[in-house]
């Protein structure tokens, strides 16, 4: 934004003396418009994949691929390779998908028939199949690699998952609606609720809920993001809002606008900021989080449908799917034009122009 000054003020006072600073006192200040924020992201490339639904959205650092829940199956993507897309896996609709920290193995969770799979990474095979509860959604793995924690959106509770013996250990029942969840401490996970807008407190130790994070002027709220350093968490609504909140604490600190209809919200550690991509508004959202203060950074334009992705902290590039939908008709929603579609990756600013 563009405003007077005081030094600017000062050279008004030199040049045209009283009179001048007396007519200006009389005259309404006129503002200058607004500057929109410049974008952090840009179009770079686009790469077509098979058309399907599609969830959730991973970087996996360890192998520089995407993971992408994806229908019946998972999509591993390898976005400098010649053939890029490979689709591995047989799911029962796919909602989320975590590579396993120290295997070569993903946690997949699988809606239609209640389940979690473990399948190996580079051929799709099945590893295991664990019955967990009811619409299972977004996933959590420990930083040891040894638990996951898969989100029953309907079933209202969290499904603890021992990754050795690939045995559910423990269901904690919370509420429905549950979302995408973070580790805030050890063994203390925070969960978006997307039915009741508020976040759920877990004490997985304890196998229960341990508290509740208002989240008001939020509906709808899915995507979370931690930055661990500070225990801030930004969640990501419905209606073009963004909660920024105190896991320590257990309230809302700050209340921020964003695009409209995101699904998931990540933290990019290295630039302090979060990125929220939009998928009703096409556009990737970002949030600098200065100290315990944070504020909208810039806006990019993406593509509508382009609600859930992931970041390669390494490159910078942001991975975004997106497909073109037909009208919706009768209230409900449109289908996926054939061939439409793709990955959306997305470059820093920075580096063109």
């Amino acid at each position: 934004m563009i405003s007077s000054s005081p030094k600017t003020l000062a050279g008004i006072l030199g040049l045209c003396g009283s009179a001048a600073l007396a007519a200006a006192l009389a005259t309404p200040a006129q503002a200058a418009p607004a500057r929109a924020p410049a974008s952090a992201f840009v179009r770079s490339a686009s790469i077509p994949a098979g058309d399907d639904s599609w969830d959730f959205a991973t970087w996996d650092a360890a192998t520089h691929r995407l993971l992408v829940a994806h229908g019946n199956d998972v999509l591993v993507v390898d976005p400098d390779a010649r053939q890029p897309v490979k689709a591995i896996g047989k799911i029962a609709y796919a909602h989320g998908v975590l590579p396993i920290p120290g295997t070569n193995s993903l946690l997949v969770s699988s809606k239609k028939d209640a389940s979690a799979r473990i399948l190996d990474a580079s051929t799709g095979e099945q590893i295991a199949n664990i019955a967990i509860g009811e619409d299972p959604d977004a996933e959590l793995i420990s930083p040891d690699g040894h638990t996951g924690y898969v989100m029953d959106a309907a079933g209202g509770a969290v499904s603890v998952i021992d990754l050795v013996t690939y045995k559910e250990t423990a269901r904690i029942p919370v509420k429905p609606g549950l979302e995408v969840a973070v580790e805030y401490a050890p063994g203390k996970i925070a969960v978006n609720n997307e039915d009741e807008n508020e976040i759920e407190l877990v004490d997985t130790q304890a196998g229960r809920m341990s508290g509740i994070i208002a989240l008001p002027g939020c509906t709808g709220p899915t995507g979370l993001a931690l930055d661990p350093s500070t225990g801030l968490a930004l969640s990501a609504c419905a209606n073009g809002k963004a909660s920024l909140v105190d896991t320590h604490t257990g309230k809302q600190v700050a209340l921020l606008s964003i695009g409209l209809g995101p699904d998931t919200a990540i933290w990019d550690g290295q630039h302090k900021r979060f990125i929220v991509p939009c998928g009703k508004s096409g556009t990737v959202s970002v949030i600098a989080l200065k100290g315990r203060k944070a504020m909208p950074a810039s806006t990019s334009k993406s593509e509508t449908s382009a609600r859930t992705g992931a970041y390669d902290p390494a490159t910078g590039r942001l991975f975004l799917p997106a497909a073109s939908f037909t009208p919706a008709t009768n209230g409900g929603r449109g289908t996926i034009v054939p061939g439409s579609f793709h990955i959306l990756v997305m470059a820093p600013a920075s580096h063109h122009g």
